[in-house]
């Protein structure tokens, strides 16, 4: 098994921290739904669905109207909200893939600036298990209640590897967890980072009555889909009720997003592609950024951003630097916030490698940690799908790029879809005035066609190099 050493903390982690004091340093909370579309949610228009306290974000704080997953499906997005980078550099290529304890995580790194750090909610990005390399507590977490997958109402949940039951609507339990860490770290007056990551809405839909009873007159698919919305968005506003409550949130910046695209039962207001691939409605999210202490109106930007941008932003808000940093694909969005800046110099690149998925069952996982922990684990037969990560065994080629990729540069996009032979074709679109993707522009545009394809084909051999442990030293050796 593989474990972070200490020395290895040391060297990657020596981070300056800006001389601030820790006071003036602003709390974190990053929320993040689960397969909730662009178009589910109000403020967007859908004609059905209620999410005030959404609504009411979006109307008093930075909207982002084109922010992209790092990609359709979510694993690997969220461990792009953890290290900046896309997930391809670091193997996490579907669902149910790990992180790898070589990375930097957002947690580690925010830690140095004096950060008090949380994980609630859905983890996926390795076990959930005290001894995992890549579970919340190996990857920076102080506190931590996390679920391997998805989960449901009433759900089994990991507390720093014991296994605990809970009852209520899963969206509550994520956030009664993560108000009860807020309320020690303000107690103890200290900055905190609090990533809650809500099960919700992801399948099968179970909402409660009280919830499903707002969409009566929908068919009972859409009323639990709607309800666990409409629950999550009301977990959202007692979370952002108890910032106010301790006096918290004018000093906190609260990030909201969510994961992919949208299901099928879902909504992309229209955009083309839902969960799982490259079009519009696979990749961008509803995103707020609400800070009152630096946003201090009300603003929408359609600069396209994304989550790999989280970890850089925080980085330069809490003044960290981070020693031997590994390549990023994110950049800081604190001008964007600070209303400075408008435009991104850096594009967003996408690659949807084809490795398939890993099945991580929650409820089957923490089932089984929890036999084990009564001492009856006999009884329980099903075990974890992770893959203990940390080797680096498989070196892949620059020259063959399988699989999907996008680049976004400004409102151009590139689609790039590979053959079979290592041939690909490309199609290329203007999302300012093609927000669907139906025009392809390739013809039109031979000089920016062939400038995106160049500049799409260096970032995927640069990724390659990443895979392949080129940001780690020694590379290909297994853990530096």
């Amino acid at each position: 098994m593989t474990h972070r050493l200490p020395c290895l903390l040391i060297l990657i982690l020596s981070a300056t921290a800006a001389a601030a004091e820790p006071a003036a340093l602003p709390n974190v909370v990053l929320c993040m739904a689960d397969d909730q579309g662009y178009g589910d949610v109000g403020y967007y228009g859908n004609p059905v669905l209620k999410t005030p306290v959404l609504d009411e974000m979006a109307a008093t704080a930075l909207r982002l109207d084109r922010f992209y997953a790092a990609a359709p499906v979510c694993s690997p997005t969220r461990g792009s909200v953890m290290t900046g980078r896309h997930p391809n550099r670091f193997g996490c290529f579907s669902w149910g893939h790990t992180l790898r304890p070589q990375e930097v995580t957002v947690a580690e790194a925010m830690k140095t600036a004096g950060y008090t750090t949380g994980h609630f909610g859905k983890w996926h990005l390795g076990p959930v298990r005290a001894e995992s390399s890549v579970c919340p507590g190996a990857s920076g977490f102080d506190e931590w209640f996390s679920s391997p997958n998805f989960f449901e109402n009433d759900p089994l949940m990991s507390r720093r590897g014991k296994v605990v039951r809970t009852r209520g609507e899963s969206s509550q339990v994520t956030v009664d967890a993560a108000i009860e860490f807020i309320r020690a770290t303000v107690k103890q007056k200290q900055p905190f980072l609090a990533v809650v990551w809500f099960g919700s809405p992801h399948g099968p839909h179970i909402a409660l009555d009280e919830d499903r009873r707002q969409y009566a007159d929908q068919p009972e698919k859409l009323q639990h889909f709607y309800g666990e919305i409409t629950a999550m968005d009301r977990a959202i506003g007692n979370l952002r009720a108890e910032l106010r409550r301790l006096d918290v949130a004018e000093n906190t910046l609260f990030w909201y997003t969510s994961d992919n695209g949208a299901l099928p039962v879902g909504s992309t207001a229209g955009l083309t592609g839902r969960k799982g691939n490259l079009g519009e409605g696979g990749i961008r999210e509803p995103a707020i950024i609400e800070w009152p202490a630096r946003i201090k109106r009300p603003r929408t930007s359609d600069m396209p951003c994304g989550t790999v941008d989280i970890y850089p932003t925080l980085l330069d808000i809490a003044g960290v630097t981070v020693a031997k940093q590994p390549v990023l694909d994110g950049v800081s969005l604190l001008p964007l916030i600070e209303g400075r800046k408008q435009q991104r110099d850096k594009p967003l690149g996408f690659w949807v490698h084809p490795t398939r998925g890993i099945s991580t069952r929650s409820t089957a996982i923490l089932q089984q940690m929890l036999a084990e922990q009564e001492g009856s684990a006999d009884k329980v037969p099903a075990k974890s799908t992770f893959r203990e990560p940390g080797k680096i065994e498989k070196q892949y080629p620059e020259d063959k790029l399988p699989g999907p990729a996008a680049w976004i540069d400004g409102n151009y996009k590139l689609h790039r879809k590979a053959g079979k032979r290592g041939d690909a074709t490309y199609s290329l679109f203007d999302l300012a005035a093609d927000r669907q993707e139906q025009t392809d522009l390739a013809a039109e545009q031979p000089e920016r066609l062939e400038r995106m394809k160049a500049q799409l084909r260096a970032w995927q051999q640069s990724v390659v190099r990443s895979l392949n442990g080129e940001d780690y030293a020694p590379v290909g050796q297994g853990e530096p």
